[in-house]
């Protein structure tokens, strides 16, 4: 995950040429405001929007075998140094793609902010030009003059989305001392504070600009995904937004996977799944990372931002440019359970080496375009590294670009504490960062997931197998769970589709799902089809029934739980709780297949909800939470907050020790509490015999309404 050098193109004169091709490439289909109006500020800048087309990138994607496929897709202009700003010999300057960009029609202008002091302290390969004191040049011959563009009411009608300098907060929570692969300028920017200064300087002044809509970098779950990173960084991000005059309101949200190769999805296995008893966690891919996608560790991390005290409303972007990892050597299946290294190895999707492997990797290939809204908390998938533009030379070059030799780039280096001391997998034979790198455009579009037409999936007629294997796994007053073996397919099965009596009723990436919201005592009959990135969708497998519980059971487990009230206010915004579960049999318990149900009502208001926990003896990173509709008609029990596991397991006799956990509305309308059916006064730890805890599906403790 590293840089691209300044935008060349040839010149302005072929902007009328190239237009045409450019005006292809649309988010979503809709006519912007004329220029000469201000656009209105928006929730998502993504949603409704037709997104600028670089010309030179356009004509470089055109020229390349099968690249006309994409050369209509939108991406992000680097400002990479001072001189970018006003065109370095024959690159636009950025006014020219502003200008370009309303001669497209567009109304979203894409583009990087990335020249801090001191630059990406941890990779030779895209540093900077600004020496590691030089803030007061970043500051008044970098960032301003790119308010004065930006602010110019020539560009009032353009949503203009901005990426706040990648990879320089992540270095400061993992890379400046006492880590492995840790370096001495990163520990020099931590120290004089730079970094957070140029990055709140920067949300500030752009910030101020009603149409700019600010996204901070923050890495990506191979850097992350640890406790020891997670909750860290997200209070470094908040600390550099309420830095230099900003504050968390100039934050629209976050990217990650920035430049990376990080999968979006990994659909043949979960964090939370085990190997003869040993958890996915412990294999040596994902090292005791709670994340093994970029979609889950987005989702999260916006979760951890809003609890850090940024807006509930925030959004984040993943960069997809680079992460398809399709063609031959994709998995079309789970992998074996011989080990749970065999399982995870031969299941990924990514391809990679070792997670920490960022530069020109050999096997990616194009993700999924850019898509507006696309998974709930997602603004946008976007493309903020434009395919083909290299991460960094494999031999030393000289140049005046500022940029170094990095040997994560040399594909014989054997790597360092950052790559577990690994090959870098990365190709030979490649330019400077950000120079057009042929035979690796061509190997993205080879790889591209789901595939491109004209790259050997376009024409993908031949449905998958159909699914086999349907069974309940697990069932409660309210829900059933499936789980089935999963489908084969020529190009990989993208999703699965269940059906309940003839009736979609949601998708899955993997090879099980939960129907929730379902009547007590009744019962259902289910189906499940398979589906490939083509479209193509299999027969439907054989049926399944389930029979829901009895509503109103009362569990005889081993396992309890215990409440307390945290909360002074049962008519306030949020509802706040803490609990802790207690095995009580004589042997341990598998957490992983345990759900803690708390029933309540939400009254007016939106209907969808956010969860935090503020603290667990176990690791917040170890809490699942989620909010679902019950389908039940008791007082108080509309719907229900589900605590579950991600892993471990609980001795007999043992406690998980208290859980604090607290859930609001969207909107953040207040509750009335007071009907709640799991509700309880007390504010010491009690048994709660109304919130009810289940054992792989059957309901051990408690009275369910």
């Amino acid at each position: 995950m590293r840089t691209r050098g300044t935008t060349l193109h040839g010149v302005r004169r072929k902007l009328a040429a190239l237009s045409a091709l450019a005006m292809g490439a649309a988010l979503a289909v809709a006519l912007p405001s004329p220029v000469q109006a201000a656009t209105a500020r928006v929730d998502n800048p993504y949603v409704g929007a037709t997104a600028y087309v670089n010309p030179d990138w356009s004509a470089k994607a055109a020229a390349e075998p099968g690249g006309s496929a994409i050369a209509d897709e939108p991406s992000f202009v680097w400002m990479d140094r001072i001189a970018a700003i006003e065109g370095a010999g024959d690159a636009m300057s950025l006014r020219e793609h502003l200008d370009a960009a309303l001669d497209q029609g567009a109304n979203l202008f894409q583009v990087v902010i990335y020249d801090l002091p001191g630059r990406d302290c941890a990779a030779l390969a895209s540093n900077g030009e600004l020496g590691p004191t030089e803030i007061d040049r970043y500051k008044t011959e970098y960032i301003d003059p790119i308010a004065d563009v930006l602010s110019d009411p020539a560009y009032a009608s353009l949503r203009i989305a901005t990426i706040i300098e990648p990879d320089s907060l992540p270095n400061l929570v993992t890379n400046a001392g006492g880590t492995a692969g840790s370096t001495e300028a990163c520990a020099t920017m931590k120290a004089n504070g730079n970094y957070e200064k140029g990055v709140g300087y920067a949300l500030h002044t752009l910030g101020a600009i009603p149409n700019v809509y600010n996204y901070v970098d923050a890495a990506h779950h191979g850097w992350l995904g640890w406790d020891s990173n997670f909750v860290p960084a997200a209070q470094e991000f908040k600390k550099a937004a309420t830095s230099e005059g900003a504050t968390v309101a100039d934050v629209q949200g976050f990217i990650v996977n920035t430049a990376n190769y990080s999968a979006l999805k990994e659909p043949y296995f979960k964090v939370t799944d085990t190997v003869n008893g040993t958890t996915v966690r412990q294999s040596k891919w994902v090292d005791w990372n709670y994340y093994v996608d970029e979609l889950s560790f987005a989702q999260a991390l916006r979760t951890e931002l809003v609890r850090q005290g940024f807006a509930s409303d925030i959004g984040i972007l993943i960069d997809t440019a680079r992460n398809g990892w399709g063609g031959s050597a994709r998995p079309t299946a789970a992998g074996p359970l011989t080990n749970v290294n065999d399982y995870v190895n031969k299941g990924r999707v990514d391809r990679r080496i070792h997670a920490g492997n960022w530069c020109n990797q050999s096997g990616a290939g194009i993700g999924e375009r850019p898509t507006s809204a696309p998974e709930p908390g997602i603004d946008a998938y976007v493309w903020a590294k434009p395919p083909g533009e290299s991460d960094g030379n494999s031999q030393p070059v000289d140049n005046d670009e500022g940029k170094g030799f990095d040997r994560m780039c040399d594909p014989t280096y054997t790597g360092n504490g950052r790559n577990g001391n690994n090959l870098t997998g990365a190709l030979p034979n490649s330019p400077l960062a950000g120079h057009w790198f042929s035979a690796q455009f061509q190997e993205l579009v080879r790889n591209a997931y789901p595939p491109l037409n004209g790259s050997g999936g376009g024409d993908d007629t031949q449905a998958p197998t159909a699914p086999t294997g349907l069974k309940v796994t697990g069932k409660t007053s309210g829900s059933v769970s499936l789980s089935w073996t999963a489908s084969t397919d020529d190009t990989g099965v993208s999703a699965y589709d269940v059906y309940r009596s003839g009736t979609k009723v949601g998708s899955s990436a993997s090879t099980s799902y939960t129907d929730t919201g379902l009547t007590a005592s009744t019962a259902y009959s289910y189906t499940v089809r398979a589906r490939d990135a083509a479209g193509n969708v299999s027969a439907a497998s054989a049926a399944v029934s389930a029979t829901t519980d009895q509503g109103g059971g009362t569990g005889t487990g081993t396992l309890k739980v215990q409440y307390k009230n945290t909360d002074s206010s049962a008519t306030d915004n949020q509802i706040r709780m803490g609990l802790q579960l207690v095995n009580t049999g004589s042997a341990a318990v598998d957490l992983s297949t345990v759900k803690i149900r708390y029933w309540f009502t939400p009254e007016a208001g939106a209907s969808t909800f956010d969860t935090a926990c503020d603290y667990a003896v176990i690791g917040c990173s170890n809490v699942i939470r989620g909010v679902s509709s019950s389908g039940s008609s008791a007082a108080g029990a509309s719907h229900y907050l589900e605590v579950g596991f991600s892993s471990g397991t609980l001795a007999a006799g043992a406690s998980t020790g208290e859980i604090q956990l607290r859930l609001n509305k969207s909107d953040w309308s207040n509750f009335d509490e007071t009907d709640d059916y799991s509700r309880a006064t007390n504010t010491a730890y009690a048994d709660a015999s109304k919130i009810a805890v289940y054992a792989g599906g059957t309901l051990s403790w408690g009275t369910a309404p």
